[in-house]
């Protein structure tokens, strides 16, 4: 067209339109092909669950390490004592050579964080209050990173999991629309995977059945029921040979005698050096392997094992097997955690939510929409298309990123609709002030963007600074709502400076032959 001229400008804005299109339309039709938007859990139902995790637990496990570690350590240099007593939060026991007592003090030097009391002969070794502190911030947070690994392997979109307070966690899983699958879940988040391997008392185990907790506790040994029948239980040594801190890969396979799934396992160098050694010194004896407190084979040593691996069988379903693998390679749990509170929300509601969401947002666009058309003319027309150009865009990066669309990600949605024309609002008017002293019309455009220039980018840099503090250092539905924000930031000042510039440039010789600044500006120039 004669009167028309197509810019850069132009160009990148109509590019950017198409992409917005494209990548939009399957979240807008829901449809099956294509990337889509994920929604949230007040969006599309779910699954709301709080945790409290036993912080105490957490101490007792360390204890139970430091035992495990300081057996090892007096096994290979010969330091004679009379046991090791594990007690909830301390252990003690008691050197029978005066020679060994510097090994031991150089020994309990390498551990970091123990408070160490001695008299004569016997320790008694406990936390520093500093440790305990932070045995118990590590436990939290490797609770919620735990847990965040485990349902990342469930195939869930975008999982909510955060700190609250000092010992809670939140959950958020959107998309649980079943029993089964809710029960599933709870199941992998709480699942300890304690895994360890136990030396078996063989000559306490016909006593096991009628023994107490105390009795056993007494001769140094705990016991553990067997997996599959309850009413059988092992006499264990109660410091355990390895523990699942030495483990770094777990993987679902089958047995070769039953074709039954089990877990192969691997351990890492420590870990295997000591397994080595172990099995080395004590063949004809049996090892247990203790999953969560259960014993799910204890079978005898017949050589040294080298190579760093063993296996886990029992009667495992293959969802079992493959869940329980899951579990190991995320990491046990340091410290048990327990369901405070549960709540789960109907698809229903979230049907609702996006109906309320759509017509705020499809209200707000109306009101703006005859706002700017009242009020600027063509170019209010111009301001609107490009604020539906950042409505398509916005949608579409997140889409592609598989970002999720949460209710406060919704009310972001509709501020950035505003936003999209604020921009315009302030070049307009920047273009009508150099209307009013005279300027002609193709200078009052071109100075009037590069007026509010300043004025846009300081306001948009504040704004875009805010959503990336509040993404930062906020949770859940604070992120979502941070995420959609910073993101119609910047497609806005694509869409409102570019894209309404290009269209200006296009009708550029169309303005200036017509000279009506009402119809173009909402301006009437005297």
């Amino acid at each position: 067209m004669r009167n028309s001229k197509i810019t850069y400008r132009l160009v990148v804005f109509i590019a950017v339109f198409i992409f917005g299109v494209v990548f939009s339309l399957p979240s807008f039709l829901q449809s099956e092909r294509g990337v889509k938007i994920n929604l949230g859990l007040d969006l599309q139902g779910g699954l709301y669950m709080l945790l409290g995790v036993d912080n105490q637990e957490a101490v007792k496990s360390k204890i139970k390490s430091v035992a495990s570690s300081l057996s090892y350590s007096f096994n290979k240099e010969n330091i004679l004592n009379d046991g090791l007593n594990i007690h909830d939060d301390s252990l003690d026991f008691t050197l029978l050579d005066n020679a060994d007592i510097v090994k031991t003090e150089n020994l309990l030097k390498e551990i970091n964080g123990l408070n160490v009391q001695r008299e004569d002969m016997h320790y008694t070794i406990s936390f520093t209050s500093e440790e305990v502190k932070s045995i118990e911030n590590f436990a939290l947070l490797q609770a919620v990173e735990t847990i965040r690994n485990r349902l990342d392997q469930f195939g869930l979109a975008e999982p909510t999991v955060a700190k609250q307070g000092e010992d809670k966690i939140l959950v958020e899983l959107a998309g649980i629309k079943t029993k089964e699958d809710e029960l599933r879940a709870k199941e992998r988040i709480t699942k300890a995977a304690h895994l360890q391997l136990m030396e078996v008392d063989d000559s306490k185990m016909s006593q096991a059945s009628n023994m107490s907790d105390a009795e056993a506790a007494s001769y140094g040994l705990v016991l553990v029921p067997d997996s599959r029948n309850p009413n059988l239980k092992y006499p264990l040594k109660s410091i355990p040979i390895l523990d699942g801190s030495m483990l770094t890969d777990a993987r679902v396979g089958l047995s070769d005698t039953s074709n039954y799934p089990v877990i192969n396992f691997t351990l890492n160098a420590e870990g295997s050096k000591k397994f080595a050694d172990y099995t080395g010194a004590n063949v004809g004896k049996r090892l247990a392997i203790v999953l969560d407190n259960k014993v799910y084979s204890a079978p005898s040593i017949n050589e040294r094992i080298g190579g760093g691996s063993g296996q886990i069988s029992g009667a495992f379903t293959q969802e079992e097997a493959r869940d329980v693998a899951v579990a190991l390679r995320s990491g046990a749990l340091l410290a048990p955690v327990k369901l405070l509170e549960q709540r789960s929300i109907g698809p229903s509601l979230g049907a609702d939510s996006i109906k309320m969401s759509m017509i705020a947002l499809i209200g707000a666009s109306i009101f703006i929409v005859v706002f700017m058309v009242l009020y600027y003319g063509m170019a209010g027309i111009f301001a609107n298309i490009a604020m539906l150009v950042n409505v398509l865009v916005v949608v579409a990066v997140m889409a592609m990123f598989g970002a999720t669309l949460t209710l406060p990600g919704m009310a972001g949605l509709v501020l950035t609709v505003g936003m999209a024309v604020d921009a315009n609002v302030i070049i307009n008017e920047r273009i009508r002030e150099l209307l009013r002293e005279g300027a002609n019309i193709k200078a009052s455009i071109e100075q009037g963007y590069k007026n509010a220039m300043s004025a846009i980018i300081d306001s948009n840099i504040t704004s875009l600074v805010t959503s990336i503090a509040l993404y930062a250092y906020g949770t859940g539905a604070v992120k979502g709502f941070a995420v959609t924000l910073g993101i119609g930031i910047v497609v806005s000042m694509i869409t409102a400076i570019w894209g309404t510039h290009g269209m200006f440039d296009y009708f550029m010789r169309r303005i200036e032959k017509s000279n009506n600044t009402r119809f173009w500006f909402g301006y009437r120039r005297k």
